[in-house]
């Protein structure tokens, strides 16, 4: 799976003479796709070049992604942030279910680069719904692996290793891999050695921080070099391979593509541990300075790391006899560890400490410090088993939560297949081939073939979306037209008239509904209201209910619910068929609501003005919408 080398300057020369919109468009993405990966700061001086071009029309919010997307390569992530804001805005309006779900994808890893793990939990969740309707391979691959991310923050390191495998799986069963393919697959090995490092397997952690480096450096997907470099340095030094760290610690001074300065930080203060342990007391001390420099112009309030290097100052001035200085650093020490309360670093100084009062001789700081010693170190005891009853809350809550989200999928699809096969009303089914055979008998076989063939379509139709959850809008209305055309024509000898009226507001081809939902419903009227009737009325309206639903109002001039319950009581055949259809569809919208209280059909009795009878019944379903568009169909 390697990619062809491409010169890519003359790629540049040639965008710049270009004039064809969809030429420099194609030209454009390619280039980006790769600067991305390798130079983020000159992916954003093409995007700031050609942003009067882009920034109009249906270009729009790939702009803001792409912007959004290079903004996060060189760890600005508030700034990713607010492009991916404008961008998802106008991928809503605009784009179709696959960008949908590729910049729901992106947003979530800046999300949980910023530590806002609710919010990217959230977008995975819209991302595995939207994936579910139109499925795709590589985003799903790409799905598993923030969703292992989110498991490594939160310390579930099984469920972690289990997504990333996943999706590792999926990425490597394809032939071919563009170049964010490979940033995702990077992020996975990248992932897994994380952990590794956090179960202490250590040769396990170097092989995976090798694959990514060496891939990193075969295909030039240089934009997080800096970070591999360094993780595969500290590994090596783990397994005392101080060579091979030393040689991966400086390859992370040297990457000119990343622009992590604390990447270059942590690597300055590893190289500075490595002269210690050869004895290079003054070069060791040379370079913590220059460490803590670069931290410091970082964030200044960096106490971990300021800690740190305070600590191992300390042991290089015990070393030479310094008691004073090393003294003076591990007070320093202590002071950065209870600022952030670091109770291991802060027991491991009281430690270091006493065992320096009394190399001084000075046998009561000694033992004050001792007792200091063992009282943080129970403190940190404790915070370890804090922290270990927390991660056993979360990995309980994670697996909680797919459970149940679990049981959902099989209700619901569980309630489908119900709901579909108490759809077609069997007495229909009867009466319209019956019908048929009426139409051929007499000799009227025009008649015959015409609602033969809509009688196999709408059959053809009830088959097909047996597999299908979401439907768009339009395909849902076209098969009760073509349901109520039978009925018309065939059941009622067309003394049956029907309406559907749809709002200008609604765009039908690209509102996804649940797959057959309303049908229950005008069987439900046709069949308890209308039945009896010799002129009858059905009228299917859909308007607006609010951002996410849409209101359908079934409405006919039957006989009403009592004269209809009368009848089904004293007629035993016709009381056998209480529409199943109509209570299983409640039940269904429960799920897709995710409610089991909410009131999501509403039933009305409709009576004349003027003498008081019963004039039909209309019935109002909240139904709720998904966007999706027709060339999001993969």
């Amino acid at each position: 799976m390697n990619r062809p080398s491409t010169d890519w300057k003359a790629l540049e020369k040639k965008l710049a003479g270009e004039n064809n919109r969809q030429e420099r468009l194609a030209l454009l993405d390619h280039l980006i796709e790769h600067y991305l990966f390798s130079n983020p700061v000159k992916a954003q001086k093409i995007l700031k070049k050609e942003a009067k071009f882009l920034d109009k029309g249906d270009y729009n919010y790939r702009l803001h992604s792409l912007k959004a997307f290079a903004y996060n390569q060189k760890y600005e992530f508030q700034k990713a942030e607010d492009h991916y804001l404008h961008a998802i805005a106008l991928i809503e309006e605009q784009g179709n279910a696959h960008e949908q779900a590729e910049s729901y994808l992106d947003y979530a890893g800046v999300c949980i680069n910023l530590k806002k793990l609710d919010q990217a939990e959230q977008l995975l969740e819209r991302t595995a719904q939207l994936l579910k309707v139109f499925p795709d391979e590589k985003l799903r691959a790409r799905l598993y692996c923030r969703e292992g991310y989110l498991h490594l923050h939160e310390g579930n390191y099984s469920k972690t290793a289990e997504y990333l495998l996943e999706s590792n799986n999926i990425l490597q069963q394809r032939t071919y891999l563009s170049p964010k393919d490979y940033y995702f697959l990077l992020l996975i090995h990248s992932g897994l050695g994380k952990v590794y490092e956090r179960n202490n397997e250590w040769k396990k952690c170097v092989e995976s921080y090798k694959m990514v480096v060496e891939t990193s450096e075969r295909l030039q997907l240089t934009s997080r070099l800096s970070w591999h470099y360094l993780n595969l340095g500290s590994a090596c030094l783990a397994i005392s391979d101080n060579e091979q760290a030393e040689h991966f610690f400086q390859k992370t001074l040297k990457v000119k593509s990343d622009s992590s300065e604390l990447a270059r930080a942590s690597a300055l203060t590893n190289i500075g541990y490595l002269r210690f342990q050869e004895g290079k007391h003054k070069e060791a001390l040379k370079i913590y300075g220059k460490a803590e420099k670069l931290f410091r112009k970082i964030n200044d309030k960096d106490h971990y790391n300021f800690s740190i290097l305070a600590r191992w100052r300390a042991q290089i001035y015990t070393e030479l006899d310094q008691k004073e200085e090393a003294l003076e650093q591990l007070l320093q020490a202590y002071y950065h560890a209870k600022e952030i309360e670091d109770y291991k670093q802060i027991s491991g100084i009281y430690k270091e400490i006493a065992a320096l009062y009394a190399a001084m001789e000075d046998y009561q700081n000694a033992y004050e410090y001792q007792l200091l010693y063992d009282r943080y170190a129970e403190q940190y005891a404790e915070q370890l088993n804090q922290r270990k009853i927390m991660e056993l809350e979360v990995k309980y809550k994670a697996e909680q939560k797919e459970r149940e989200a679990e049981l959902l999928r099989l209700q619901a699809t569980r309630l489908q297949l119900k709901a579909l096969r108490a759809q077609m009303n069997p007495h229909f089914m009867f009466n319209a081939l019956n019908a048929i055979q009426n139409y051929m008998t007499s000799n009227d076989l025009r008649s015959a073939a015409k609602y033969l063939a809509k009688f196999a379509t709408l059959m053809r139709k009830s088959l097909e979306y047996s597999d299908q959850e979401i439907i768009p809008l339009e395909e849902e209305i076209e098969f009760l037209r073509e349901y109520l055309e039978i009925n018309a024509g065939l059941r009622f000898e067309n003394r049956l008239k029907y309406f559907i009226e749809v709002d200008d507001e609604l765009e039908e081809d690209i509102m996804g509904v649940p797959t057959m939902i309303i049908q229950p419903y005008v069987e439900n009227a046709i069949e308890h209201g209308l039945r009896s009737r010799d002129k009858g009325e059905i009228r299917i309206s859909f308007k607006p209910a609010d951002q996410d639903n849409i209101l359908c109002t079934v409405t006919d001039n039957g006989i009403g619910r009592v004269e209809a319950t009368r009848i089904r009581q004293s007629d035993p055949l016709h009381g056998q068929h209480k529409s199943r259809g109509t209570s299983i569809t409640e039940k269904r919208l429960q799920v897709f609501h995710n409610s089991d209280e909410g009131v999501f059909v509403k039933t009305i009795d409709l009576f004349d003005p003027q003498t008081g009878q019963a004039a039909g019944t209309r019935v109002e379903l909240i139904i709720p919408v998904t966007s999706i568009h027709k060339q999001g169909i993969i």
